[in-house]
């Protein structure tokens, strides 16, 4: 299994200073891959009336990958914005968003 990154207490879990939470935003710790897993994410997203979300981060093909599938799973719609992912490895990148579309029925922009 690939090892734990940019989940909570490791440094890829940082915010860079231009995304930092403002007052009263809502912070959800990210435990594994994906952002719904053992979280609240889902919970808190239907409490507050969200049926759409819009999908950025690292790493394309792990942690977007599967934080997609899951929103799909759960009937999220979804968008993946293809030039605020990465990963480090660019195969990889561009095979995670072909399976997002294609199989998941994720919009990429």
């Amino acid at each position: 299994m690939f090892p734990s990154h940019c989940v909570t207490g490791t440094p890829g879990a940082d915010v860079v200073d231009e995304l930092k939470p403002r007052p009263g935003d809502k912070i959800i710790p990210k435990r594994r891959y994906s952002g719904f897993f053992q979280t609240d994410l889902d919970l808190t997203l239907r409490e507050l009336g969200v049926d759409e979300i819009v999908l950025v981060g690292v790493c394309t093909n792990i942690c977007c990958l599967y934080t997609a599938a899951d929103a799909r799973n759960l009937n999220y719609k979804v968008t993946a914005v293809r030039d605020a992912m990465s990963s480090f490895d660019e195969a990889a990148h561009e095979y995670a968003l072909k399976e997002m579309e294609k199989t998941l029925g994720v919009t990429v922009i």
